[in-house]
């Protein structure tokens, strides 16, 4: 789950690191006095969107310029005018694809003197199972191409949950970034904090890009991004009242309505699978045979007739799904359950593109039974491979 930048900032104002004051504005008629009530002599105004890349971004619509979803203000009335001139927008930055996002939020706040800027964020690194914390001299830059032309200006280390964070790792931080005097006793304390809010909230991911020491020669969070366990939200009913449902995929939405793991992608082949071992076997070998996945989507061990019903509505409901391949095996899941929800759900939302099943395991004579005794267009797989090729086949005409 992810939050806005005005949200996290809110959670590190909290812990007590040191953020810009701000204001959310969500209506144009509420701009100029959200802007009134900063201090300025400059300020920032920020489209409020889930991706990032915001400040290069451009808005479809021609009268909204190009100048950014980032723009600097020179006066409270300028900021509430940059304000009104985003909000309803649509941006388009590299990490939302063409179709961009609406700006239904916007974030002003004081601008600050910027005499360094750099990279730090803090991760759950995946090898180790311990939180990792990356650094950079490199900051207000993408951190990905940071690591493909100058990978020896990253800092990079994990702590151990035994000992837990210590005032070495952020000298060690400190150090790393170049900092001096008393900017790195404001280092080893920010990064403490950083760690315990981390921890305490359940993160996957906390950046800072850019951390700057200011012309006054402290440290500041300039930008925050932050994204939660979605398994542990339940723990926190502070985070979860966070969740802006508009800059969600409807269909991902939707699925999580039915506990369904369900992630949409650009491809043509809807997928529906039990297990995300197998699911993401069956992308890899759709792909092989030269077609690209419209989803991930794995129903689970425990489906019902109903939810595999709701799993077939969201996967035709996606424009780009020109076929649709089910591959189930049946251990916990039954094959028959599978064959009863397929044929119900397009008994009752029709099917317009080519069906591919494959079953296998658990009452898999049943399910097959169901879905030819059924008036259901469905072509039989005997395996995965077969069923791949078949439904590359039949969407390739």
């Amino acid at each position: 789950m992810n939050i806005h930048e005005y949200q996290a900032k809110s959670l590190l104002r909290a812990c007590g690191a040191p953020v810009s004051d701000g204001r959310v504005v969500k209506k144009a008629d509420e701009a100029k006095t959200a802007a009134g009530e900063l201090d300025g002599p400059v300020w920032v105004v920020k489209a409020q969107i889930h991706a990032g890349g915001r400040g290069k971004g451009t808005f479809k619509e021609a009268d909204a310029g190009d100048k950014g979803g980032v723009r600097i203000a020179r006066s409270a009335s300028e900021a509430a005018e940059e304000a009104k001139r985003m909000l309803g927008r649509t941006l388009v930055t590299k990490q939302t694809g063409p179709a961009g996002k609406q700006v239904n939020r916007i974030y002003i706040e004081d601008g600050a003197g910027i005499a360094t800027e750099m990279y730090l964020a803090l991760l759950v690194d995946r090898q180790t199972s311990r939180v990792s914390f990356v650094a950079s001299t490199e900051g207000g830059m993408d951190i990905e191409e940071v690591a493909e032309k100058t990978p020896e200006k990253i800092l990079s280390f994990s702590v151990d949950p035994a000992t837990g964070y210590q005032p070495f790792h952020g000298r060690r931080i400190a150090f790393g970034l170049g900092l001096k005097g008393g900017q790195i006793k404001q280092c080893v304390k920010l990064m403490g904090q950083l760690y315990e809010l981390f921890l305490a909230k359940d993160m996957e991911m906390l950046e800072i890009n850019p951390l700057i020491v200011t012309d006054g020669g402290d440290l500041k969070c300039l930008d925050a991004k932050m994204g939660f366990d979605g398994n542990a939200v339940y723990r926190h009913p502070d985070i979860a009242e966070l969740r802006d449902v508009t800059e969600e995929d409807p269909k991902e939405l939707e699925a999580s309505k039915h506990d369904l793991n369900y992630i949409a992608l650009d491809g043509e082949i809807g997928c529906m699978v039990n297990g995300a071992g197998l699911a993401m076997a069956t992308m890899d070998i759709i792909k092989l045979y030269g077609a690209e996945p419209a989803n991930f989507l794995d129903v689970g061990g425990g489906a019902t007739k109903e939810k595999v019903t709701e799993a077939f509505k969201i996967i035709t409901s996606d424009p780009n799904v020109k076929g649709i391949l089910v591959n189930i095996f049946g251990g916990i899941m039954r094959c028959d359950v599978i064959a009863e929800g397929v044929v119900a759900a397009v008994k009752e939302v029709g099917l317009k593109v080519p069906l591919v099943v494959r079953l296998e395991g658990t009452n898999v004579e049943e399910g097959k039974r169901i879905i030819n005794d059924s008036d259901v267009d469905v072509i039989a797989a005997d395996d995965l491979k077969d069923g791949a090729e078949k439904i590359v086949k039949a969407v390739k005409g």
